[in-house]
């Protein structure tokens, strides 16, 4: 039978032992942190052109950071963020989000008609667009979106939620539509009224085409070159005429939202900015185009992520907190939501049949002889109505 002593280990096992434990320690240690992930920020012209240019040379840029009242650039963990806030204080307060490709000018004829008429507004650069940084290792879903709206908002001198700031009013266009009714689903207390421009977020699937599910397919083509292939797309519809889906047998690229935001009337003379009246949609977004690395990027993940489609679930909670409210209130609060009667991409008779049924039949809406772009060449009307939607809802 073995002695005790003869089960032990000797002097040179122990060191054995010992190095090896040492060694396996070192490399947990030495992969936790070489395989740690930072976070990607791709940065904005704001970092990459403005500073080697003249004053002259950016007042004339396509989307010159004064374009518009009340800038500011909040540093974020997620990269900074554009924002515009301008309005007299006490005026009733109004955020908007933009859609998918244009930055927050494509919302300046509403914002600035809103301020005449005594509101407070705030716009920002969604990330990825405008001045506003991409964090590129993050999905742009609607978790992304919301953080942003919440630091947007934490970002004011003054008061836009709590107990006595007396809510805010919530404008979004197109992707932007579609994040401001998922948002309002998930924080209803903090809005008094929704208001969406050609809206996403209930989609009818059979309108997008399979092309565009190829393309915006992770996997399947090497990332690098999807976004090349995508770059040339968003520049193609810029010159080229929309089809307008009329039925389910109709399909259309995800590439002509950016073309829909951008295609103008002829005869519109939409000016977006006070101070920089030669600021068109069109040319702010070819400027992303050139000057933006994170544009496409961001792009992509927004059809891939954001709340484009499926979204009919958190819209109708949103028409249930506003049964509840007018149930309990006897208010008669709705949804306005805008449209154009020539809009390729969202159409009227689907919108109005779909929006209905999942808001519960709490909501309005005002339809123009416009397209996508209605919130760029009717800006004026369109606040119009609002102040009018206001007035009979409140």
């Amino acid at each position: 039978m073995a002695s005790r002593s003869s089960l032990l280990p000797g002097a040179l096992e122990w060191k054995l032992v010992l190095a090896g434990t040492c060694l396996f320690s070192v490399g947990v240690i030495a992969g936790g942190l070489w395989n740690r992930k930072t976070p990607t920020i791709v940065r904005s012209p704001r970092v990459t052109v403005l500073p080697k240019l003249s004053p002259e040379e950016i007042a004339d840029l396509p989307y010159p950071p004064d374009v518009l009242p009340g800038a500011r650039d909040v540093d974020t963990p997620y990269g900074s963020i554009r924002v515009y806030e301008f309005g007299p204080e006490d005026g009733r307060k109004v955020l908007l989000v933009h859609g998918i490709s244009t930055p927050a000018i494509a919302l300046g004829a509403v914002a600035n008609a809103l301020v005449d008429n005594g509101c407070r507004v705030m716009l920002f650069d969604l990330f990825g667009r405008g001045y506003s940084d991409n964090p590129a290792d993050l999905l742009h879903d609607i978790r992304l979106f919301t953080t942003q709206i919440l630091l947007v908002l934490a970002s004011s001198p003054i008061s836009w939620t709590g107990r006595e700031s007396g809510k805010f009013s919530l404008i979004g266009y197109s992707l932007g539509g579609g994040i401001a009714t998922t948002f309002a689903s998930y924080f209803p207390n903090l809005i008094d009224s929704l208001i969406l421009f050609a809206p996403a977020g209930i989609l009818r699937p059979y309108h997008i085409s399979r092309t565009s599910h190829i393309i915006y397919s992770e996997g399947l083509i090497p990332e690098s070159l999807l976004q090349r292939l995508v770059r040339q797309r968003l520049r193609r519809p810029m010159a080229t005429p929309l089809k307008k889906p009329i039925d389910k047998d109709n399909t259309v690229d995800a590439t002509e939202a950016v073309a829909a935001e951008v295609t103008l009337e002829a005869n519109s003379q939409a000016v977006l900015s006070k101070t920089r009246p030669h600021v068109t949609v069109e040319k702010t977004v070819i400027y992303q185009l050139e000057n933006y690395p994170g544009f496409v990027a961001a792009f992509m993940s927004s059809i891939r992520y954001g709340p484009v489609r499926h979204q009919h679930d958190r819209w109708r909670i949103f028409g249930e907190h506003l049964n509840r409210v007018n149930e309990e209130k006897g208010t008669q609060k709705k949804v306005l939501v805008v449209l154009g009667a020539n809009d390729p991409i969202i159409i009227q008779k689907e919108v109005e049949e779909d929006a209905t049924q999942v808001l519960s039949g709490n909501v309005e809406f005002v339809v123009f002889d416009a397209g996508h772009e209605v919130p760029v060449t009717k800006g004026d009307q369109i606040v119009a109505k609002i102040l009018d939607f206001w007035q009979r809802t409140d």
